[in-house]
């Protein structure tokens, strides 16, 4: 049997942490067979580490859409943009032999059941259990609604921080390609090992607005010695 955490993140994520190198060593590690990449809206992080350790890595992407759902292609080959509608964004991953995944559907701050419901009726995989879905009642849901539909079930970390892959994973058959993976999925056991509170989901949104303010100083940094070039220009 495969031990698989299937939502993950890498620094090309605007909100983590964990360079590719890191990234593949601690999942190694941690006892992971398979690891999804999933950052969010780029599959750069998943490439590079997938380099790394081409059989362990799986290349996805976290996909918000237009409706504000968030969607994961798996087996991507490559990049979807973020906020089209969710129908592209679903002809999108099937168009590359992709599967969809539905990832912490009921943890939303707003209209999570509506949320869930658009991700649901897509999905090939639903995240019964995600690592970071601190109130016990989003993995709940999620579970009991995968179960009433025979949505096959699976496990994510949604690491963020090197330290927390690992943290939720699916148990369930060898495979080696997206074909034998949906097969093996049906199979799956989501497992948790431990949760991720919401101080983490506070140090991620910290690295989001570092790295917003350091753009934003860096572009007013660009504007102002352009400023000063032209004056001289103009002076000379």
């Amino acid at each position: 049997m495969f031990e698989v955490d299937l939502h993950a993140h890498t620094s090309f994520s605007h909100d983590a942490h964990t360079s590719p190198g890191e990234f593949v060593r601690r999942a190694r590690a941690s006892g992971l067979d398979r690891i999804a990449v999933t950052d969010h809206g780029t599959i750069e992080g998943a490439l590079r580490a997938k380099d790394l350790d081409p059989d362990l890595v799986i290349v996805g992407e976290e996909v918000r859409c237009a409706c504000r759902t968030e969607l994961i292609g798996l087996f991507l080959t490559e990049r979807i943009p973020m906020r089209l509608p969710l129908p592209e964004v679903v002809e999108r991953i099937r168009d590359q032999g992709g599967l969809i995944y539905a990832p912490h559907p009921f943890a939303y701050a707003r209209e999570p059941r509506r949320r869930a419901a658009r991700a649901l009726a897509v999905a090939d995989v639903v995240e019964a259990i995600n690592a970071r879905a601190f109130l016990p009642w989003w993995n709940r849901a999620a579970n009991r609604a995968a179960e009433e539909r025979g949505i096959p079930r699976a496990a994510g970390s949604d690491a963020h921080f090197v330290f927390e892959i690992g943290r939720a994973r699916t148990v369930m058959p060898e495979f080696d390609s997206v074909e034998s993976f949906a097969a093996a999925v049906l199979e799956a056991v989501p497992r948790q090992l431990a949760v991720s509170g919401p101080a983490l989901h506070v140090a991620s949104l910290g690295i989001n607005y570092g790295r917003r303010a350091s753009r934003a100083l860096s572009s007013l940094s660009s504007f102002s010695a352009t400023s000063s070039s032209a004056r001289v220009a103009r002076a000379s």
